[in-house]
């Protein structure tokens, strides 16, 4: 690996290996986790993250409510570390996705969770941190140390690990044969030619990202890394949500990338892509199906809700090289550190 690549490309380069690492080493608390679910048959989940993991978090939500029909709540940290408040969630499941699992606000908030009922699950990458010493389940990363700012394989990781307990609890067949073909679809993406996206995100000054169902998380989570590493303004939305206000701003020339997996939303989200050109947009579209407008073609699990996670991927290292374009570090983002402990 050349020694010129930023750890951020670097990192999101290790993600096919930390996805397969995870699945096979965490097998037994996918079924764990899957038993709890089976006794306890709670009504309602909860979560609590921040940033990118919020993002992980909300790719659960879609995914979990798609694949098994229980709602999925997610909790903001400061309700126990600012406010205090008492959660009543007896006989319920309380995830917290975290990097670090050190930050003061969600290890508060899982202590509240549990002293509310909850039994308390950890998705951690540093498995000795507060937050999984006080979990009554930890589902590791496996991800190794991440040096840059800029979360990647870690994400990539949430991501993969929460799709695991959808499979094991849903007992889906098709997103668990999905998730045994993810680690192989994240390496088919090296190489994919991103170099028409590049030019319309280096030169752009503000942005929206796009999609629905799990892909609107990706949608977040593309927003936040435009923000954190270029320094491009971006704003995400559903796409059904862009076709109302926020289609105001569209003019033309303005870009919009939108992360379009096939699935049962892609008829839909095509039809939106072609009203957003028909007002001058510029479309950057991620699908494994073609799109109208700039189309990045990207490997396929065989399932389209799995699907944008490797559209992530390519993107990652798109927005790498728009920020090393523009003059930027990656890894050292303007007034970021890599752990942010907020009460």
């Amino acid at each position: 690996m050349s020694e010129n690549q930023s750890l951020m490309l670097q990192e999101a380069g290790q993600s096919p290996e930390v996805v397969a690492t995870l699945l096979e080493k965490e097998k037994p608390v996918f079924d764990e986790i899957a038993r709890l679910f089976s006794s306890t048959r709670p009504s309602v989940v909860t979560t609590a993250a921040r940033g990118s993991s919020d993002h992980a978090a909300t790719f659960f939500k879609y995914l979990f409510e798609i694949s098994c029909g229980v709602p999925v709540a997610s909790v903001g940290p400061s309700i126990a570390s600012v406010y205090g408040a008492a959660l009543h969630l007896k006989g319920g499941v309380h995830f917290t996705v975290s990097q670090s699992g050190a930050s003061p606000d969600i290890v508060a908030l899982q202590e509240a969770a549990k002293k509310g009922g909850a039994t308390t699950i950890a998705v951690v990458n540093v498995t000795d941190s507060p937050l999984a010493k006080q979990a009554d389940i930890v589902l590791g990363l496996n991800a190794g140390a991440e040096k840059s700012v800029a979360a990647t394989k870690s994400f990539i990781a949430s991501v993969a690990a929460l799709s695991g307990v959808t499979a094991a609890i849903g007992g889906a067949s098709g997103l668990q044969a999905a998730l045994a073909k993810l680690p192989e679809a994240l390496s088919a993406t090296a190489g994919i030619d991103t170099a028409a996206a590049e030019e319309v995100l280096f030169n752009a000054t503000s942005l929206y990202t796009a999609g629905r169902g799990p892909a609107f998380a990706i949608a977040l989570e593309a927003a936040l890394k435009a923000k954190e590493t270029s320094g491009v303004h971006a704003e995400a939305f559903s796409l059904a949500e862009l076709m109302h206000g926020p289609m105001r701003l569209v003019q033309p020339g303005f870009p919009i990338v939108a992360f379009a997996p096939d699935d049962a939303a892609f008829d839909n989200n095509g039809k939106a892509l072609e009203r957003l050109q028909k007002l001058g947009a510029t479309t950057v579209g991620f699908s494994a199906q073609p799109l109208s407008g700039i189309n990045l073609r990207v490997p396929t699990t065989g399932n389209g809700l799995l699907d944008p996670l490797v559209s992530l991927l390519v993107y990652y290292r798109l927005i790498e090289s728009v920020t090393r374009r523009k003059g930027f570090d990656p890894d050292r983002p303007a007034n970021l550190l890599k752990v942010t402990e907020t009460v």
